[in-house]
């Protein structure tokens, strides 16, 4: 992996976000992906497995709701470069309703490790909310 190589696919982390198109979703990992929204969960195992929680159709520790089209956006970029391992950061800002006021910002890291085609094997987040 290399840096625009990184940041070509955190910018499409993001577009899978805003789309929640499982198509989307699925291009970023592979098959065998461990996926942790937060550094003390157990993984998320399987790319299926991922698609679900990101679709808010998981019970699994941390997996997401659904946010409403247009109450979310992010910037991600990455902060190193290490062979396969990328450690990224930037911030996720929610509104309340389209077009409405941020009410809401996290400060993100993001530790991953790639495969030879740059799809996500690994994923870990850290966040905090800006007070």
């Amino acid at each position: 992996m290399n840096r625009a190589g990184a940041q070509a696919w955190l910018d499409n982390y993001v577009a899978a976000w805003l789309s929640y198109d499982a198509d989307d979703i699925r291009a970023l990992f592979t098959e065998d992906i461990a996926y942790r929204y937060h550094p003390f969960d157990d993984s998320i195992i399987g790319r299926e497995a991922v698609v679900a929680a990101w679709l808010g159709e998981s019970d699994s520790d941390g997996a997401s709701t659904r946010d409403a089209p247009g109450t979310y956006s992010a910037r991600y970029a990455p902060v190193a470069v290490d062979d396969d391992v990328v450690v990224a950061t930037g911030t996720s800002s929610y509104s309340e309703r389209p077009g409405g006021p941020i009410v809401r910002i996290y400060h993100n890291c993001f530790v991953m490790r790639f495969d030879g085609e740059g799809r996500c094997r690994e994923f870990t987040e850290f966040y905090i909310r800006q007070p």
